[in-house]
């Protein structure tokens, strides 16, 4: 099967009012071909890629014949050498038909990619949300995701893998693997992702030196959890990570931080943060991108972040928490306004409308470049300018 041609560019980004700061210094990124002047970074509003989306279901090969890519979107992102590598979510879906309607499924015992189909309209058959099919009760997802890397030089212009880096191997991951981050610790490339099964929602962990082979490490947190972030360093000598328990009632979808000496068993959680009334977050909240250090003259933390749910209309935007240093279980301060909202095109309708959810940044003095999912289909980068965000900060 032949690579889908590479689709022509087209500016779909408004051009937001800015007003220019104090002169500092130009500043060129190791993962940019250009300098940026941090004079004129607009302190109001993220600045969208011209490009966006930088990535589409059009630029991916599908994995096999019968299938079709409807999603590539929510991607990991690392500076690897001179290259900014994406790990992409890749969502493919049996072709539909008027008659009827199909569902992917990984079968761990022949492994094998299994179709199941049911007459479309059939007593027991709910199709009313596109995500997934019910049958007599039982969920079943339209689509599958597995992981596809995408390389550039310039952290905009990406070509993508034509195979698969990553993709459901085992029992947990039967209904596909999903919304990866990774984390560089002593020279390895940690990733962990979203274990999708009809035993629930998992997270997964895996492991590369060189994004090329890889290491399958199991289950580190059971269902249901998922939106985990592992941070970059060891904090008071363990490893520490954020997750996001999917809890019932009574509970709420709310950050929670844990830690753990081998990044496998995790312990001593603490609750972080859930969603805030009368705010943009007033539904739930998860993580994001994995966490970095900040440290200037007015604030001293780890930035996270997260994304937060508007309950009505139903919308996913992104907001900050800076949390303690010595132990991020502590929220200092925390976004009063989403830092990046659904505004584009792209970004308000698609496979699920009204949708920014990012799973990875690049970071680099003001600038904070994040990659994000766009209506659960394409892929976006926007700029945003760290002043910016540390001054939308409230004190927690």
């Amino acid at each position: 099967m032949e690579v889908a041609p590479k689709r022509s560019r087209r500016a779909e980004a408004s051009a937001p009012s800015r007003r220019r700061l104090p002169v500092r210094r130009m500043l060129k990124h190791p993962f940019l071909e250009y300098a940026i002047d941090l004079s004129v970074i607009n302190r109001t509003t993220p600045r969208r890629a011209p490009e966006n989306p930088i990535v589409t279901p059009a630029m991916v090969r599908p994995s096999r014949p019968d299938l079709e890519v409807v999603g590539a979107f929510n991607p990991a992102a690392i500076q690897y050498g001179k290259e900014t590598i994406l790990l992409l979510r890749v969502a493919e879906a049996p072709f539909a038909t008027a008659a009827e309607v199909a569902a992917p499924i990984y079968n761990a015992e022949s492994g094998a990619l299994e179709i199941r189909k049911w007459v479309r309209g059939s007593a027991g058959v709910d199709t009313s949300d596109p995500r997934v099919t019910v049958v007599d009760g039982r969920t079943w997802l339209t689509s599958i995701s597995h992981f596809r890397i995408a390389r550039s030089t310039d952290g905009i212009n990406f070509e993508v893998d034509p195979t698969p880096a990553l993709s459901a191997t085992t029992e947990y991951e039967s209904f596909g693997i999903e919304d990866p981050r990774i984390t560089v610790l002593d020279a390895t490339y940690w990733i962990n992702y979203t274990a999708v099964s009809p035993r629930g929602i998992s997270t997964a962990l895996a492991s590369t030196r060189d994004f090329r082979t890889f290491d399958r490490h199991g289950i580190i947190f059971p269902p249901p959890n998922r939106d985990v972030t592992i941070f970059p360093e060891k904090i008071g000598g363990r490893y520490v990570a954020l997750h996001r328990p999917m809890a019932g009632e009574p509970g709420e979808h709310a950050i929670w931080s844990a830690t753990s000496t081998d990044l496998m068993s995790w312990g001593d959680h603490r609750y972080v943060a859930g969603a805030r009334a009368e705010h943009w977050d007033d539904s739930k909240i998860g993580g994001g991108a994995v966490p970095f250090r900040v440290k200037t003259e007015t604030h001293d933390g780890w930035l996270a972040i997260y994304h937060g749910v508007t309950a009505s209309p139903v919308t996913y935007s992104l907001g900050a928490l800076l949390l303690d240093p010595n132990d991020p279980s502590k929220v200092i301060a925390r976004s009063r306004e989403p830092v990046l909202r659904p505004e584009a095109d792209y970004e308000k309708s698609g496979f699920f409308d009204g949708v920014v959810f990012t799973c990875g940044l690049l970071s680099e003095g003001d600038l904070v470049r994040v990659y994000y999912g766009a209506a659960d289909g394409v892929t976006a980068v926007a700029d945003l300018s760290l002043d910016e965000i540390l001054a939308g900060l409230s004190p927690a």
